[in-house]
């Protein structure tokens, strides 16, 4: 299996991708540490992934928190006796609007959410990735403010996916010698409970943006996630990897 016997933290767990994510590196043999701020829902989750004689654990929090970020490489720690890698998902849109008219609290609270919190993970994970001899970091990003990929709207939410690639790449320079591989995931429109499930004409206009005319599933980011977390791409470092049914090609 390509986890087989690989402790993985996934945060952002109790739904859409990160759920996904779960559900498909237990398939392939990954002990699974997932975090999100949902207990119920991650719970709901962990006794999928056990029923189907996986292995998995969970703890709530506020990825904000760095000391959430630090208790997740305990939990994994004390649980499984290490860390091999992580996929930092959690993360947030935020208020959709101009600059000039963004309240500062929702710049905070996107900034917060999405990239000082992937500061955190580092933080906390890359010390135990390094006393394991080496592992990979996976982030959500975004082709929003990669490359031309500019939406009107997104200010903060693109400001918060551009540092994080900017982070990744920092990172995956720095750790490149400890065996740590880091990489950034950038999907394109997805289906999950926070993009607008219920709202028939709203998903409709987001898959016309895509070349291919549909938006992806969960399970199909989770499979680009478990490619960049396992040995697979063991000669990727330090990259935006784009996984948005040719949005970012339509934008060039």
């Amino acid at each position: 299996m390509d986890l087989g016997n690989k402790t993985i933290i996934i945060t952002g767990a109790s739904s859409g991708i990160g759920a996904a994510a779960a559900i498909l590196c237990a398939s392939q043999g990954a002990n699974l540490v997932l975090g999100a701020r949902r207990h119920n829902e991650l719970q709901l989750i962990v006794d999928q992934i056990t029923q189907s004689n996986g292995s998995a654990t969970c703890l709530a929090g506020d990825v904000t928190d760095e000391a959430y970020a630090a208790a997740l490489v305990a939990l994994a720690e004390s649980t499984f006796g290490g860390l091999d890698g992580a996929f930092n998902n959690a993360g947030t849109v935020g208020a959709m609007g101009a600059v000039p008219e963004m309240e500062s609290t929702n710049w905070r609270t996107v900034i917060d959410t999405n990239l000082t919190s992937a500061f955190f993970a580092a933080k906390a994970q890359i010390p135990a990735l390094v006393a394991r001899g080496g592992g990979s970091i996976v982030y959500t990003s975004s082709f929003v403010g990669f490359s031309n990929g500019g939406m009107p709207g997104m200010g903060a939410y693109a400001a918060s996916k551009a540092g994080m690639i900017g982070l990744v790449q920092s990172l995956a320079s720095d750790h490149a010698s400890d065996g740590i591989r880091v990489n950034a995931l950038l999907p394109g429109g997805t289906v999950t409970p926070s993009g607008g499930e219920g709202n028939p004409a709203a998903l409709e206009f987001i898959a016309n943006l895509h070349p291919m005319k549909r938006m992806a599933n969960s399970a199909e980011i989770a499979e680009a996630a478990l490619f960049l977390l396992s040995g697979r791409s063991s000669f990727m470092t330090g990259t935006p990897m784009t996984v948005d049914g040719g949005m970012s090609v339509r934008l060039l």
